[in-house]
């Protein structure tokens, strides 16, 4: 009903931001506030290894008593993050992040990176749909489409 992931990332652009392994947890929040964002994805080379999100923050590092200057994004990550194509449905991609309590997916297709999309995109995403089919609805019932 809503379309395609790859049509989400088409609309938001297929920008991720990322950090490696070795980096402190202070330089990846200095990195995540610089460009507004709540989530890092974890490269070691080009491959994905985890994802590093403000939840990450609060529960591994502040709620454990780590110092963010000497704690490695490596040791508070979030291992081996699931991802999804481009084809999957947004309904789908909404509700595997429901289910699973999580808030960024990254979008690999054919192996290679392209995208991340968070919930609060496919929220954006859906809502657009719905004052359009809302609109399209008024106009039908009230005559004003021909």
């Amino acid at each position: 009903m809503y379309g395609f992931v790859s049509s989400v990332l088409a609309e938001k652009g297929r920008q991720v931001y990322t950090i490696q392994p070795a980096a402190t947890v202070a330089e990846a929040v200095r990195q995540m506030n610089e460009q507004g964002i709540g989530a890092l994805l974890v490269l070691d080379g080009h491959r994905p290894v985890g994802i590093f999100t403000e939840r990450d923050v609060l529960r591994r590092v502040v709620d454990a008593g780590r110092d963010p200057a000497l704690t490695r994004v490596a040791e508070v990550m979030t291992r081996n993050p699931i991802s999804i194509g481009p084809d999957w449905h947004v309904e789908e991609a909404m509700s595997l992040m429901t289910s699973r309590r999580f808030r960024h997916l990254p979008v690999i297709e054919n192996g290679e990176l392209i995208g991340m999309i968070s919930i609060g995109d496919l929220l954006r995403w859906v809502t657009i749909h719905q004052e359009d089919h809302i609109r399209q609805m008024t106009d039908y019932i009230t005559g004003r489409l021909s």
